[in-house]
């Protein structure tokens, strides 16, 4: 039985300061492949034209796609959740209110209330925002697992206040956010996949940066912050590693004695 190691993406293997997984981590995944399943558990939907670049660098076994509501183990999908349309309605008119942006990119369009939010965001941090967007209506008769929102914590916890229904996971960088039901989490999503590998949660471990990976990094056998993490997510973590731009996978593995 190989125990299962799983990574989020955005800041615990991608460092958004070249857009690139250090070379350390990489090497790292090699090593562990031999004896462990490997996993990516993210808010992306790393089927995505956005993600498959990533993906295709790790070659996890499994991914734990947009927290948790779809599951995929190769090219099956063993689980997958849709946002309740309904809910998904109101959310999108209340946010019509707020000076914040919601919405879900699906396939190589952007369904967001408040486009222009999510204009200056982009164009403060890469000087030009190429998005497609359309309009967020259409949502209602799309596919929708999971959401994103953009904006700052307290309007993610007003919106959590208005929809007890929803989980606000807000990045580490504190302008943005995952929306997902409650009924779904990354955490979810690795007992589903033990349960279909045959591998207890105490043979699990798991690597996070931001909110979206509380419950997984609390969950799992062994929970793993990042350096670079939120504090809230430190203090939940079993051991806190080196930053992302350190070697932090490289070093969690060597301490843990997950490789040589």
């Amino acid at each position: 039985m190989k125990p299962i190691v799983s990574f989020d993406v955005d800041m615990t293997l991608l460092d958004h300061k070249d857009w690139r997984i250090p070379a350390s981590a990489l090497e790292t995944i090699e090593k562990l492949r031999e004896n462990h399943i490997i996993v990516i558990a993210t808010g992306r939907d790393m089927d995505s034209v956005y993600s498959t670049e990533i993906r295709d660098a790790v070659r996890p076994d499994a991914i734990i796609h947009l927290n948790g509501t779809k599951v995929t183990v190769g090219n099956k999908l063993i689980y997958e959740h849709m946002f309740d349309k309904q809910l998904l309605k109101e959310i999108l008119a209340y946010t019509k209110h707020t000076p914040y942006s919601v919405g879900a990119t699906i396939e190589d369009r952007d369904y967001y209330v408040n486009p222009e939010v999510i204009v200056r965001h982009e164009t403060r941090l890469w000087g030009e925002c190429g998005r497609i967007f359309d309009d967020p209506g259409k949502l209602m008769e799309l596919n929708v697992r999971t959401m994103a929102y953009i904006g700052n914590e307290h309007g993610a916890r007003a919106m959590e206040e208005q929809f007890p229904e929803i989980q606000v996971h807000m990045f580490a960088d504190k302008k943005g956010a995952d929306v997902v039901e409650r009924k779904a989490s990354k955490a979810m999503g690795l007992v589903r996949l033990c349960e279909y590998f045959q591998v207890p949660l105490s043979e699990t471990a798991a690597f996070g940066d931001s909110m979206n990976d509380y419950d997984i990094v609390k969950m799992a056998g062994k929970g793993i912050a990042m350096g670079n993490a939120m504090e809230e997510l430190k203090r939940a973590a079993d051991y806190v590693t080196d930053a992302i731009d350190r070697d932090g996978i490289k070093n969690a593995c060597l301490h843990l004695g997950m490789i040589r």
